[in-house]
């Protein structure tokens, strides 16, 4: 083959990799990124003869109050008249963010819920080098800033409706008939997190005691395991946010093993275990705003009477 017809072989494949590599970025940054979609969990934690609990997990929306589509899409979870909304925090990623995050709650706002912060409800989202998703979680570095963001008007809107702030905090609510405990922390991303504060064994007396956090680090999840929380509930992977068909997420963005970075499995530790579920979430920072294989999601977790144990990386049913 002569040296002309390698070199132009050359360019044709170089051209056929870069229109497919133009097509993945715009199909992430365009199609996926706003394709969002509602995953439906059964999730066997209640004892015997206790009726099914419907439990809306919402996590990482990073509001900009321009997502109108984003807006309209959660209002309409009211429709699904969830018992619980769980809310795991990364509400925000503008300053004017409040007024259109509570309209996009709605009729959610009204029901019981639970709420715990990530770092962007406190700080706005910053340009950075996307490399460094790539560092173990120990190796990167995040710079200390004061709180930019209205999180306080936040915290206010969501205690006035009457959900509980579980930030290093403990709560009992009643929902439909059964009492629920719960115990949550600030985000460990940005170690905020004290559960020394929250530290000690769950009262056998409640019906279901369940741990809430932001980030799923390993010592919080270990935590929550030794003092006997059989469901723990988490966000701020995005689910890898970039993943590899049939291989699946690169990275978690925390000490979390990329099996578990998104949806329902087991964590377990010195003996115990429990029911661990992770949301991928509804958004992105706006300067990496794109998805690929791992569409934006909220989760409808039912929450039915033990029967088999939960298998270790799997959920009894997902849809």
């Amino acid at each position: 083959m002569s040296l002309r017809r390698i070199a132009t072989n050359t360019l044709k494949a170089t051209a056929a990799v870069g229109a497919v590599g133009a097509a993945c970025v715009a199909y992430a940054a365009v199609v996926e990124v706003r394709w969002f979609t509602l995953r439906r969990v059964t999730v066997p934690v209640l004892a015997e003869g206790s009726a099914p609990l419907k439990v809306l997990h919402l996590s990482d929306l990073h509001l900009m109050p321009t997502q109108e589509k984003k807006i309209g899409w959660v209002n309409d979870l009211a429709a699904l008249e969830p018992d619980l909304i769980v809310n795991t925090g990364d509400n925000l990623s503008h300053e004017n963010s409040v007024p259109p995050l509570l309209r996009a709650l709605g009729d959610l706002l009204d029901l019981p819920g639970v709420f715990v912060f990530g770092s962007n409800d406190y700080w706005k989202p910053h340009f950075k080098n996307p490399g460094k998703y790539l560092l173990p979680a120990n190796k990167q570095r995040h710079k200390p800033h004061g709180p930019d963001l209205p999180f306080e008007e936040m915290r206010r809107a969501f205690t006035d409706a009457g959900w509980a702030d579980l930030n290093n905090a403990k709560t009992s609510l009643k929902v439909n008939g059964l009492r629920l405990d719960f115990a949550g922390t600030d985000d460990p991303h940005i170690k905020r997190d004290r559960y020394g504060v929250i530290a000690g064994e769950v009262d056998p007396s409640a019906d279901l005691s369940i741990g809430v956090t932001h980030a799923p680090y390993q010592r919080v999840l270990n935590a929550f395991v030794d003092d006997g929380y059989p469901l723990v509930l988490a966000g701020h992977t995005h689910g890898g946010q970039l993943a590899v068909p049939f291989y699946g997420a690169l990275v978690t963005n925390c000490d979390l093993d990329a099996s578990r970075v998104k949806g329902l499995s087991t964590w377990g530790t010195s003996g115990r275990q429990a029911a661990l579920h992770v949301s991928a979430g509804l958004g992105t920072s706006p300067y990496a705003p794109v998805r690929f294989a791992c569409r934006p999601e909220a989760t409808l977790l039912t929450l039915v009477p033990r029967v088999n144990p939960i298998s270790s990386h799997a959920p009894a049913h997902v849809s």
